[in-house]
C-alpha cells in the first residue's frame, strides 16, 4: 500500500476503535449501574443496553447512501456529533429512561458504512480487502479492550464517567477525521462496499445469505442477553465484584484470542470452513449450558467464558468471509449492509429480550433462552453447502464502457481460468469478480486493468 493508504487504513482504523471501545467499556459494569437508577427494571435495563443497536439498524444504510450524495466526511462527522451528544446525555441522566434516550442517539449516529465508503474511496482496489481487515481487526481489540477497561474505569470514575469517557474519544474520533484521515479526491458507488436497492431483493431470497444473517443476529442476541446477567453471576455467585471483573477478562480475552487463530487457519488454508463453522456453533451453546452448572465455582465460570469467547471469536471472524463468499460479485456491498443490520437487531433484541426474561425466569431463564436461539441457529446452519472458496476482485476496466460492448468483455473475463463469476457495472467502468486465488493469474487480469489514479 501506498503511504496515503495505509495513513488511511490506520486513521479510519482508529476512528472505529476509539468509538467502538466506548460501547463496549459498559458491557461488563452496566447491569449493576443500572439497578441504581431511578424507574429501573430488568426489561429496561436490557433496553439501555440493546436500544444502541436498534438505532444503528435504522439509520446505518440510510445515512451510508446520504454519503454517496452530501460526501463522505460530512455524514461521518454529524454521525460522530450525535454519538458524543447520545453519551453526554447518558452521562448526565439519573433515571434509566434518560440513560436509554442517550444510548438510542449514540446509535443513530450510524457511520459504518459511510467509514467503509471513505475507505473505499481513498484505496486502490487491489488493496481495500487490506484496509477492511484492518478495520476489523480494530473492531476486534477494542471489544477486548472494553472489557478490561469498563471494570477498572467502572472504580475510578463510574459507568457515568465511562459515559464522559466516551463522549471524548467521539471528540478524539472527529479529530482524526477532520485532520488525519485523507479527503478523497473522487466520491463514488462502490458495489462491493455500498449497498445497491436493486439488489436487496436477490440478497434477501438467498438462502445461504440468510442463514449467515441469523447467525449473526443470535451471536449478538446471545452476547448482549449474556451480559445482562454476566456482572450478576460473577457478583454474586462466584464473589468477584465488577470493579475486579477485568482480572478474569484479561488473561481469558488473551488467550481465547490465541486460541482462535489455529481454527480460522485451518478453516481458511484447509477448507474446513463449514466443520469449523459448524463445530464452533455447537461449542457455543455448550458454553451458555455450562453457566448452568458452573456458576458455583471461579474456575468453571472462567474455563466456560474461555471456551464462549473462542468459539464466539471464531465465528465472528468466519461470518463476514462466509457472506463474501456466498454473496454475487456485484451483491457483496448489499449483502454486507443486510448482514450489519441482522447484528445490530441481535443487540436490540437480546438486550431487550435478556432483560425482559430475566426479570420474569431469573439467570437460568435468560441462559436457557440464549441456549435455544443458538440450537435453532445450529438447526439451520447444517444445512449449509460448503463455501466455494473465491475472493472478491474489482478490476477497474481499461476502455470506456457501453452497454454494446459489456457482453463480449463479460465473456472474456469469464473465460480466464480462476474466473468463476463476473458482474460489469459499466456506469462505475468496473468489473467485479469472484476467483479462486488458487488458480488464478493475475496478470491475465490485469490486461483488462487501467492504472488507478490513488
Amino acid at each position: 500500500m501506498s503511504p496515503r493508504e495505509k495513513r488511511t487504513a490506520y486513521s479510519l482504523a482508529s476512528v472505529y476503535a476509539v468509538r467502538m471501545l466506548g460501547l463496549f467499556m459498559i458491557l461488563p459494569v452496566f447491569t449493576t449501574y443500572g439497578a441504581e437508577l431511578k424507574g429501573h427494571t430488568p426489561l429496561l435495563i436490557g433496553l439501555a443496553l440493546g436500544i444502541y443497536g436498534l438505532t444503528q439498524a435504522v439509520f446505518q444504510i440510510p445515512l451510508g447512501m446520504l454519503s454517496d450524495r452530501i460526501g463522505r466526511k460530512t455524514v461521518i462527522l454529524m454521525g460522530l456529533t450525535l454519538f458524543i451528544s447520545g453519551s453526554i446525555v447518558a452521562a448526565l441522566s439519573h433515571t434509566i429512561e434518560g440513560v436509554i434516550i442517550g444510548r438510542a442517539i449514540q446509535g443513530a449516529g450510524a457511520i459504518s458504512s459511510s467509514v467503509m465508503a471513505l475507505a473505499a474511496d481513498l484505496t486502490r482496489d487491489e488493496h481495500r480487502l487490506k484496509i477492511m481487515a484492518t478495520i476489523g481487526v480494530s473492531i476486534g481489540m477494542a471489544f477486548s479492550a472494553g472489557l478490561v477497561l469498563g471494570p477498572i474505569l467502572n472504580s475510578w470514575i463510574g459507568v457515568a464517567g465511562i459515559f464522559w469517557a466516551t463522549a471524548i474519544l467521539g471528540v478524539g474520533a472527529v479529530g482524526i477525521v477532520l485532520w488525519i484521515v485523507p479527503n478523497p479526491q473522487t466520491r463514488r458507488h462502490h458495489r462491493d462496499t455500498g449497498v445497491v436497492l436493486a439488489s436487496f431483493g436477490k440478497v434477501l431470497k438467498n438462502p445461504e445469505l440468510l442463514r449467515l444473517d441469523f447467525g449473526i443476529f443470535t451471536m449478538q442476541f446471545v452476547l448482549t442477553a449474556n451480559f445482562v446477567v454476566m456482572p450478576i453471576l460473577l457478583a454474586h455467585l462466584t464473589g468477584i465484584p465488577v470493579s475486579k471483573s477485568w482480572e478474569l477478562y484479561l488473561p481469558i480475552m488473551v488467550i481465547a484470542f490465541l486460541a482462535m487463530v489455529p481454527f480460522i487457519i485451518v478453516a481458511e488454508k484447509r477448507r474446513k470452513m463449514r466443520a469449523i463453522f459448524l463445530g464452533a456453533i455447537g461449542v457455543l451453546a455448550l458454553a451458555n449450558i455450562a453457566y448452568l452448572f458452573t456458576d458455583q465455582s471461579l474456575a468453571g465460570m472462567a474455563v466456560g467464558l474461555w471456551v464462549f469467547f473462542t468459539a464466539f471469536n471464531t465465528l465472528e471472524a468466519s461470518l463476514p468471509s462466509l457472506v463474501a463468499k456466498s454473496s454475487p460479485a456485484d451483491q457483496k456491498g448489499t449483502a454486507m449492509g443486510v448482514y450489519s443490520t441482522s447484528q445490530f437487531l441481535g443487540i436490540f433484541v437480546g438486550g431487550t429480550a435478556g432483560g425482559a426474561i430475566y426479570g420474569s425466569w431469573g439467570i437460568d431463564g435468560n441462559i436457557i433462552a440464549s441456549v435455544s436461539l443458538i440450537l435453532v441457529w445450529l438447526t439451520m446452519a447444517i444445512g449449509m453447502k460448503e463455501p466455494q472458496y473465491l475472493a472478491s476482485y474489482v478490476l477497474r476496466l481499461k476502455a470506456a464502457m457501453t452497454p454494446g460492448t459489456t457482453p463480449a468483455l463479460q465473456a472474456s473475463l469469464a473465460r480466464i481460468p480462476g474466473v468463476a463469476d463476473v458482474a460489469i457495472a459499466a456506469d462505475e467502468g468496473v468489473a467485479y469478480l469472484k476467483i479462486d486465488r488458487a488458480v488464478i493469474n493475475e496478470d491475465d487480469l490485469k490486461v483488462f486493468a487501467q492504472a488507478d489514479p490513488i
